[in-house]
């Protein structure tokens, strides 16, 4: 094993005991040189083996951070790594996947929206709620957020077909990964209706998502709703 990934696995696993806290800053480049007797190349290679595997985020003229999962204390116990980074559409290759829009505009980001995309208060971003068929039975409705400065020219007939094949294929960015939180939630009248399922008491599957490039910019922050029969989550802990 090289020095940098020695220094990388040592701070992951700082990452996953909660030694260095979601947010939390990481000590200075410098600071690392000293505390690994490295040099600064090694240092900047641990630290890049650790942006791609999607524990920490670089912010440029600020530092590095931990990245944040919602939700707290979940990422001292484990991180879901799912290998289903092509998406929906991606995940259920082989059926016919369609889309039926509700909403797709460019709205001010709240307080929280920023916060979960590391945007400045006041920016706008892409808002998108739809909800995702699959050979014409509805499974999941999706409410997503995506920051406008790189996630350009997104259309309707996009949104009505795959966001991400077109942020791979079109704007040509590679997505590295995501961070998720699944929780049961009961639904709303109206996603009883999108969902059609009915009156009965069936609770939905949400799943909480910060996505990621590889360079480790934020380009998604989504919450999805999938009917229980429809969905089977997997995930790995890894330590």
């Amino acid at each position: 094993m090289f020095k940098y990934e020695t220094i990388a696995d040592d701070i992951q696993s700082k990452i996953l005991s909660g030694f260095y806290k979601p947010d939390e800053k990481l000590p200075q480049e410098f600071e690392l040189c000293k505390q690994y007797d490295a040099s600064r190349t090694t240092v900047r290679e641990a630290m890049q083996l650790l942006v791609y595997k999607g524990f920490i985020t670089k912010q440029r003229g600020s530092g590095t951070y931990v990245k944040a999962v919602s939700g707290g204390s979940a990422i001292q116990n484990s991180f879901a790594m799912s290998q289903q980074f092509g998406g929906f559409s991606k995940d259920k290759e082989g059926s016919v996947v369609t889309s039926d829009v509700h909403e797709f505009q460019l709205v001010p980001a709240s307080k929280e929206i920023a916060e979960k995309l590391q945007l400045a208060d006041g920016s706008f971003v892409c808002f998108i709620c739809r909800t995702r068929r699959v050979d014409g039975k509805p499974h999941v409705v999706e409410y997503t957020y995506m920051p406008t400065a790189f996630i350009t020219g997104i259309t309707d007939e996009v949104v009505h077909s795959s966001i991400y094949r077109y942020i791979q294929d079109t704007l040509n960015l590679k997505i590295q990964g995501a961070h998720r939180i699944a929780r049961a939630v009961m639904p709303t009248d109206q996603e009883r209706g999108w969902l059609e399922i009915g009156d009965e008491p069936v609770p939905l599957l949400e799943v909480e998502q910060v996505a990621y490039l590889c360079d480790g910019r934020i380009f998604e922050y989504s919450k999805s709703r999938h009917r229980a029969d429809c969905f089977e989550l997997r995930s790995i802990s890894i330590h």
